[in-house]
């Protein structure tokens, strides 16, 4: 097959919920342009021809070759889209969605030379309460082969990554088994533990009227044995943008959505609460616009975290 028949195939759009204007994704957006940009490039161009008979003068060649060596500008053209309106769009989307070459070039239209790093921790930022904060629980098992889930830690961070609140709890039931691989937990942090009822009502009073971040919340509040109002709950497991990376229909992992959206890796061993807490809190701030307008009354609102009493209206104690 010569060059003038070589076809491109399109790439295969993924599932993205809709966020802005008419109907049209933001990643339909950047798949069209994507796509106009790849078939003008492999389209035959036309050779330039060169007349044998003007030979440059040796002053000319070397003015030329001193001209290369300062580094003169290129007049090759960019291979990377017109990314025109990636002013509205998330550079992470679009690295998560086309790829980190598509990504650098809408970083290159803002003056970002590169992927700024990311930390979960805001440096020099407010160490207290926030309008939003983020909370992530580890459990251990009771009963017959730990087949009953109990709550051993609690860990809260504010809007700004910083842990607010950290204890471990000494469970009712005796454990029967610590789920150390997962959950990090060993006898001696239980040992001293506080107890139940009293991390129960410090955490209530912490989240009262405020905007709860977590991933899969249910789990959580479950083994709290509290509720939280559903309009004040931003569950990172159920939010559409990020649920098309498991396939739309999917729950994404906690660590899959740091990977593919914060380039960041966790959980490769035991799991932490704090770090939990903080990536689920990144991943609200990235993208905390486009969220509180999807979460607005009259928008497309998906479905969020179903605690057990689903009615109460205050966060509060089963």
């Amino acid at each position: 097959m010569t060059h003038s028949q070589t076809q491109v195939q399109p790439r295969t759009r993924p599932q993205v919920g809709v966020i802005s204007g008419q109907g049209q994704t933001w990643a339909s957006r950047l798949f069209k342009t994507q796509e106009t940009q790849v078939s003008a490039k492999t389209s035959p161009q036309p050779a330039k021809k060169r007349k044998s008979d003007q030979k440059e003068s040796p002053r000319k060649r070397t003015k030329l070759r001193r001209e290369d060596k300062g580094g003169g500008a290129s007049q090759e053209q960019s291979s990377h889209p017109d990314l025109w309106f990636v002013d509205d769009v998330n550079v992470e989307d679009i690295e998560v969605t086309l790829g980190s070459e598509v990504a650098a070039a809408a970083r290159k239209e803002r003056g970002m030379a590169h992927r700024p790093a990311l930390t979960l921790v805001k440096p020099d930022s407010f160490d207290g309460l926030t309008r939003a904060v983020g909370m992530d629980c580890e459990m251990v098992g009771t009963g017959h082969r730990g087949s009953k889930s109990a709550l051993a830690r609690v860990s809260i961070v504010n809007q700004f990554g910083k842990c607010v609140y950290d204890k471990f709890v000494k469970p009712k039931e005796k454990v029967t088994d610590y789920r150390t691989f997962v959950s990090g937990i060993r006898p001696h942090n239980l040992k001293n533990g506080e107890s139940f009822q009293s991390v129960q009502q410090e955490v209530a009073d912490i989240l009262k009227g405020r905007i709860l971040v977590g991933h899969a919340l249910q789990n959580d509040m479950k083994a709290l044995q509290m509720t939280h109002p559903k309009n004040m709950i931003r569950d990172t497991s159920y939010f559409p943008p990020f649920k098309s990376l498991a396939g739309g229909n999917n729950t994404p992992s906690l660590k899959k959505l740091a990977a593919g959206v914060l380039h960041l890796q966790i959980q490769k061993g035991e799991h932490c609460s704090i770090q939990d807490a903080q990536v689920a809190m990144r991943l609200y701030t990235l993208h905390k616009k486009e969220w509180e307008a999807f979460c607005r009354p009259g928008g497309s609102r998906g479905r969020e975290v179903q605690l057990q009493r689903s009615g109460q209206q205050h966060s509060g104690l089963m």
